[in-house]
């Protein structure tokens, strides 16, 4: 026994001194956290509790053993998992490495499970009295927080650092984050651990420095298996797929059974578009860990995707089997499954009908839409289920790429290449190659369908017969992102019920959000700033404008939005936790006439976070005044692309050009769709183009949005001017008029699945 407790101690003066700092830091998140207090639609009751976790985990353990490789809640989000059972170490945060050996001496199991009943009362009679630091005005908070604290007073430090590690992960990360990366700096600087290292990078939230990290908690410990998971995730959430593969790789070299590793990859590989890679990660994950939710909705997800409904929606059943434990908040896998349940049963019915004959947005239900839509939980009054699986409806098979005929190969080789195009260069966004060819051949069929327009010629859509008009051109998109990804509900908002109208739809985007930055729109931050600026400029000359001067030379010294608040309340009395700024979007067909365009909010608490976003309402009015402009726009457009079919004149075609972007321009700052606008729209710009004659052979530049230039650009013209600065525009090749109809190559649901199933690599780099 003596030299094992020699062991333990020879570096105790520095693991003092560092445990010292690390414990500031469980202090200073728990209270940026608490004094944040809960926000709608930001802290609440729509999280789980740790408590709720803690009863579900003892549960678990006493149903099952641990699997051998470390597995994951599944409830796990996406890189600060609950816990991993390695070792029985907390994955998120600890400061020691464990004695314990897998299914070994000393065991792994915790000494909780002995005292459950013990711990729980006594942390309920506690927190009634509120007899313990840092107690709160809530009582599920003080329940929380006094569990964690009879743990400390047991002896079960790890359980009560894990549990407030889990307290963390839950509750929104709006707390002093910058004091407690300090401080963890502070403690690796005394005492370097390979734990301190990855928990910082946890702390990092997606960044560099979070990679950083992460990579030296590897050189402290080069089997650190959390670790790799978590540089893995990391690299998937800037859209490195190549690194983050490799990451994973590396994770799963160490341990092939590592569960949660599995549960990431498959996650990251379905969104690249690799599904069938994907399922086998997750079909490995069911077997270490059968009931973990994630797993099982993702493979349920998988094999809809595929066109293999019968396996989907046997896995679907099983993540509604799961019924959450009494008190237990349901998992998202859960609330989603029922939605996806209903929707893939619907698709499976209309596998073989042509697509021309049916419309999803009016056969669908509006409170189900409504609901889906809004991830709102499936409690629909009245609500009649789809009809089974009809056993006369056969799954999609494999199509190889090689019995396509010669001609729909080069069609699928041409579409590849034009949906790259369409891909984000920004942190945030992972390539999905089935998206790109879902996009290419949308801009293909909306080309093809657009020359046919400018010719005279009728299109089918919905059942009936009719010159085409502007939704439907964009319905050809909205078909092919729908099936690319059934996950999603990509619907139309104003074909949602009135009532839903009537209170807005809202299309929110998160920028800051107390201490965490959304990468994907940092380019746009300084644009922002000082449109806000300008505004705040206008506002007090109108209301206040003998200090307009010193607003002036305060607002010069501010370079980031998380100054603009203090500003605020300084010269306006009436900002108190915060002020919002709305944008206008001027109108072509009525000159000097405005609509609404979006609404930038920040807000703060006392003591310095901030949320900072932005937001479009989606009303009936709205809707209206925006359809009225792109309904005008559409019809020059029409003329006009009908005078360049008899036309090769330069001025016409630069006309038809300009006019295509103005009014995709409106459709952005519109946002009419639940998901999917910008891709959507940016694909009809490519094939409204290439039906004008010309093609889009630029990149989107690195850091830019489509959809956010168009929101923050100061009209259509600026717009424009800035597309076309990127697209690189030339003229169309004459191989695209041999191309085939896309809309008869792929009828049917079925045919568009086989499709976007198809691996055209490498036969297609060869073609190109």
């Amino acid at each position: 026994m003596a030299p094992a407790r020699c062991r333990r101690c020879c570096c105790w003066g520095g693991a003092v001194a560092a445990a010292s700092a690390v414990g500031r830091v469980l202090v200073l998140l728990l209270l940026g956290v608490l004094h944040a207090g809960p926000r709608p639609g930001v802290l609440g009751s729509e999280h789980y509790t740790p408590l709720s976790l803690l009863k579900q985990e003892l549960q678990h353990r006493q149903q099952q053993e641990a699997p051998a490789g470390g597995g994951c809640s599944p409830q796990s989000g996406a890189w600060g998992e609950q816990r991993s059972a390695e070792c029985g170490e907390s994955s998120f945060l600890n400061f020691h490495d464990s004695d314990c050996e897998p299914r070994g001496s000393p065991p792994c199991d915790s000494l909780l499970s002995f005292n459950t009943e013990k711990i729980l009362s006594q942390a309920k009679s506690i927190a009634e009295q509120k007899r313990f630091p840092f107690a709160t005005d809530n009582d599920s908070t003080n329940e929380e927080l006094a569990i964690a604290y009879v743990l400390i007073g047991s002896g079960l430090y790890d359980e009560a650092i894990r549990h407030f590690s889990t307290m963390l992960q839950i509750l929104s990360p709006l707390g002093r984050i910058s004091e407690a990366v300090n401080d963890l700096t502070k403690a690796i600087q005394l005492q370097p651990s390979a734990r301190l290292y990855r928990h910082r990078g946890t702390l990092y939230f997606i960044s560099e420095e979070a990679i950083e990290s992460f990579k030296e908690a590897l050189k402290q410990k080069v089997d650190f298996i959390d670790a790799y998971k978590s540089l893995g995730q990391a690299y998937r959430e800037l859209g490195n797929f190549e690194a983050a593969t490799e990451s994973f790789q590396k994770a799963l070299l160490l341990n092939q059974n590592h569960v949660q590793t599995l549960q990431l990859r498959g996650m990251m590989l379905y969104h690249h578009g690799s599904l069938q890679e994907a399922l086998k990660n997750f079909k490995r994950c069911l077997q270490l860990e059968p009931y973990n939710e994630v797993c099982q909705y993702m493979k349920g997800l998988s094999h809809v995707a595929m066109g293999q409904f019968y396996e989907g929606i046997k896995a679907q059943t099983k993540v509604m089997l799961n019924d959450p434990l009494p008190g237990q908040k349901a998992s998202p896998e859960y609330l989603k499954v029922k939605y996806l349940r209903e929707y893939s049963r619907y698709l499976h019915a209309h596998l073989d009908t042509p697509l021309t004959e049916y419309n999803i947005d009016m056969d669908l239900p509006g409170s189900f839409k409504d609901h889906w839509a809004k991830s709102l939980p499936f409690l629909i009054e009245d609500y009649e289920e789809q009809p089974g699986l009809q056993p006369h409806i056969k799954d999609v098979l494999h199509q190889n790429f090689e019995s396509y005929k010669p001609d729909v190969q080069d069609l699928i080789c041409v579409a590849d290449r034009l949906g790259s195009l369409m891909q984000y260069e920004t942190p945030g966004f992972l390539p999905n190659k089935r998206i790109h060819r879902a996009m290419g051949l949308a801009a293909l069929e909306v080309m093809q369908a657009v020359q046919r327009t400018w010719t005279n010629a009728k299109v089918r859509m919905n059942g009936k017969t009719r010159l085409m008009q502007w939704r439907d051109m964009f319905d050809l998109a909205v078909k092919w992102r729908r099936i690319a990804d059934p996950d999603q509900p990509v619907l139309w908002l104003d074909q949602m019920p009135a009532r839903s109208l009537s209170r807005g739809f809202n299309n929110h985007i998160n920028l800051i959000r107390g201490q965490v930055i959304n990468m994907r729109y940092l380019e746009y931050f300084e644009k922002i700033l000082h449109f806000i600026k300008d505004r705040i400029l206008v506002y007090h000359g109108a209301n206040n404008p003998k200090g307009l001067l010193e607003v002036r030379e305060a607002l010069e010294k501010v370079h980031k939005v998380e100054d603009l608040l203090p500003i605020m309340k300084q010269f306006n009395t009436k900002t108190k936790d915060g002020f919002t700024v709305n944008t206008k979007v001027p109108s072509l067909k009525d000159q000097g006439k405005e609509y609404d365009g979006f609404t930038i909010t920040i807000t703060g608490d006392k003591i310095g976070n901030i949320l900072f976003s932005v937001e479009t309402q989606t009303t009936e009015e709205r809707t209206q005044l925006y359809h009225a402009e792109i309904d005008a726009l559409y019809k020059d457009l029409t003329a006009k692309g009908k005078i360049l079919i008899l036309s090769s004149e330069f001025g016409e075609a630069d006309a038809v050009c300009n006019l295509i972007l103005s009014l995709v321009y409106y459709f952005y700052n519109l946002m009419p769709l639940s998901r999917g606008s910008s891709v959507i729209a940016y694909s009809v710009i490519v094939g409204a183009l290439m039906a004008s004659g010309k093609e889009v052979a630029g990149k989107i530049p690195k850091g830019k949005l489509v959809d956010f230039e168009a929101m923050t650009a100061s009209g259509s013209e600026a717009f424009s001017r800035i597309a076309k600065s990127w697209m690189n525009l030339k003229s169309i090749s004459p191989s695209y008029k041999t191309l085939p109809s896309v809309s008869e190559t792929f009828p049917t649901l079925r045919s568009m699945i086989e499709v976007l199933n198809t691996d055209s690599s490498p036969r297609c780099l060869k073609k190109l």
